[in-house]
């Protein structure tokens, strides 16, 4: 059976440490594979949504994960969360549980879709990058828009409550971060300027 199943994965080209049927160092399980997709799926929405007070968002991290930006993909970044706490402020809450989304004028509301992932298995876990769409609620007489706005550059690592973030940077070639989430939070409190 195994012979028949490697003679058919090199016929169709399939690697077989991507079906995770290779368990040596390096290498993924199809159930590590999934895991770890489950975690960046489910990071979506606990961001978009403050679950648990932000908490839900933290812990998809380890206890010394942090979160950051770059203007370039494998470069070095800003980071602006590390740690459980400032992570779950990160994701909106924190202490003093979830921030109300004040309405900015001439910014919409945006939610965010994670999709074409790829995953690579490392010594040490895994790392992956994927894309970020930003989509935006409808306002007046204006229909919401999807915007790409660059992507994440994550490692994970696995621990005894399964895959998590060791890091996770948004990676937006070209944007003129700050070098704080205080400073980005100020920008995206201004109105944005009317097109002319």
């Amino acid at each position: 059976m195994m012979r028949n199943l490697v003679f058919l994965a090199a016929a169709f080209g399939v690697m077989l440490p991507q079906l995770g049927y290779v368990h040596e160092t390096g290498h993924l399980s199809v159930e590590d594979y999934i895991a770890i997709e489950q975690l960046t799926a489910g990071y979506p929405y606990k961001i978009d949504h403050c679950t648990n007070s932000g908490y839900d968002y933290a812990d998809q991290y380890t206890p010394d994960g942090i979160f950051g930006v770059s203007s370039a993909w494998g470069s070095a970044g800003k980071i602006w969360y590390r740690g459980r706490e400032e992570l779950a402020q990160a994701g909106g809450g924190g202490k003093g549980g979830c921030r109300m989304r004040k309405p900015v004028p001439g910014r919409p509301g945006v939610h965010h879709i994670v999709t074409s992932q790829m995953i690579t298995p490392t010594a040490e876990g895994a790392v992956g990058r994927s894309t970020l769409l930003a989509v935006t609620d409808p306002m007046g007489d204006a229909a919401g828009s999807i915007e790409w706005q660059g992507g994440y550059e994550d490692v994970y690592v696995k621990t005894d409550q399964g895959w998590k973030f060791k890091s996770r940077f948004h990676v937006w070639p070209g944007h003129p971060w700050p070098d704080t989430a205080a400073e980005q939070a100020r920008l995206m409190a201004m109105p944005k300027p009317a097109r002319k």
